[in-house]
This record gives structure tokens, sequence and C-alpha cells, in this order.
């Protein structure tokens, strides 16, 4: 269960701190953006905090719960941003440039500035000139990172759900753009949408002549 005890140690250390933590959805899908979010928790303020107890691994959290959350998590942050890199971007720069730029673009778009960084993975922002500390599984330790990581999804599947109202074709709304046997069976009779990203397989193979 995601907690504040790395956020404490951080705070020991270093005394009071501005803490982000950061996660992002849909690196592995075959279709749509990948978006990341960062957010900075009232950490001296326990009433607020009270309210999300229930924050976790947003994996392990019903859609219905996931939503539920994403609004406590916008009402009670001290600070809170997101911000995505498109499929177009992900096939010109890769996955993981993709990743780091959204999640620097959402550091840099936070209204309260960041001081230190919590990042989920194993993944470091070189860009951005803050300390920082990559937790492997960092969404089911941190809560900071927990909370960054249902802002990132519930975004994600919200905008997968309005492409399957434009490509309805492709069942996005039911598997967000991962590669399930719906999602690849459509893909295997329509072909691959402006949305997919053409550079990961398996839809770079049917592209090659």
């Amino acid at each position: 269960m995601a907690d504040l005890s790395i956020e404490t140690a951080v705070l020991l250390q270093h005394g009071p701190l501005h803490i982000a933590g950061i996660d992002e959805a849909g690196r592995g899908a075959l279709a749509g953006p990948v978006v990341a979010a960062a957010v900075i928790l009232p950490l001296d303020n326990p009433n607020a905090l009270a309210q999300l107890v229930e924050v976790n691994d947003s994996k392990q959290l019903t859609p219905q719960s996931r939503e539920r959350l994403f609004s406590r998590i916008t009402h009670h942050a001290s600070s809170y941003a997101i911000a995505l890199e498109s499929a177009e971007i992900i096939d010109e720069i890769g996955i993981l440039p993709a990743t780091k730029r959204a999640m620097v673009t959402a550091v840099t778009q936070l209204p309260l500035p960041a001081q230190h960084l919590l990042i989920d993975g194993n993944i470091r922002l070189p860009t951005v000139n803050l300390p920082q500390q990559a937790i492997i599984r960092g969404d089911t330790l941190s809560l900071s990172i927990a909370a960054a990581a249902i802002l990132a999804k519930v975004t994600r599947d919200r905008l997968m759900v309005e492409l399957d109202a434009a490509y309805p074709a492709y069942g996005f709304a039911r598997h967000k753009g991962y590669g399930t046997a719906v999602h690849l069976h459509a893909l295997a009779q329509h072909g691959p949408c402006p949305h997919h990203r053409y550079t990961f397989a398996p839809i770079r193979p049917t592209l090659i002549p």
C-alpha cells in the first residue's frame, strides 16, 4: 500500500520541500499518447491527506475508484500538472524520450514549483535541475507517485474513450490501445489508424512492403 514513508524520509533529511511524485500511463500501448502527471501533495495538511488514504497503485483500483480519486487528488493536491506526447511524437523520437519529455513538461507546468522529484521506475530527468529519486514500483510505495499515476491513467483513459468515438472499429474504449486480442484482430482487419504507433511491433511489420 502506497504511503508517505519516502516523502517523510526526504523531509527529515532536507527539511520542508515541495516534493512532486511523477508517473506515466500508456508507455506500453500500441495506440494513443503517453501521458505523464506530476503531483505535489499537501504534506503539512493532515486533514487534506486524510482525504487521500485510498490512493494506491492505479492498477489495483477499479475504473470507478480511479475516477473518484482523480477528483479528490485534483481538489486536495497542493499542485498538479498533466502533459502528453502524441503517437506521432512517439514514432518520431521513441517511447522513452517521449515519456521523459511528457514528464518534464508536467514538472515545469506545476503552478507550485517542485523542489524534489520522486519518479516511478528507472527514469531520471537530466534536463530538470532538481534532486530526484527513481523508484522502482514507486506507485506501490509512494503516495505522491500513486497520485500522479491515477491522474495520468484517468486522463489517458478518457482520451482513449474519445478516440473510440472517432475510430470505433478498434475498440479503444475497451482496451485503451493496449495489445489485446481484440485490438490485434482489429488491426489485422483494418490496418492502423493515425493514432497508432507505427514504429511499434506488431504494427511496424504490417507496413513493410
